[in-house]
């Protein structure tokens, strides 16, 4: 394993300021209950759209082609975090939705 690799991330959560580790190879979604934070979830699997945020720091990837957001909601910042894998540091902003 090379030293310059980063074993985890950070993630917080908006306005509430908690915060939690947030491994790369796992959805945020996960990251978020193992840190012991109450984030909204039904499906898993980018349908139901009930865990949706805001990204308001930070870059995701998914591992699947359609995460279940529109590409207007992808450009204002929207995130499902249980399709959603950190690729840096993580602000979420919980969903007024």
């Amino acid at each position: 394993m090379s030293t310059a690799t980063v074993p985890f991330f950070i993630a917080t959560v908006e306005p509430s300021g908690q915060q939690c580790d947030a491994w790369p190879e796992q959805p945020l979604l996960l990251s978020l209950e193992q840190g012991g934070i109450d984030w909204p979830s039904s499906c898993r699997n980018g349908t139901c759209r009930t865990c949706i945020g805001h990204l308001a720091q930070g870059q995701v990837r998914y591992a699947i082609d359609w995460p279940g957001l529109t590409p207007e909601e992808i450009a204002e910042g929207c995130v499902l975090p249980c399709v959603a894998y950190p690729a840096s540091d993580v602000v979420l902003e919980g969903s007024s939705i």
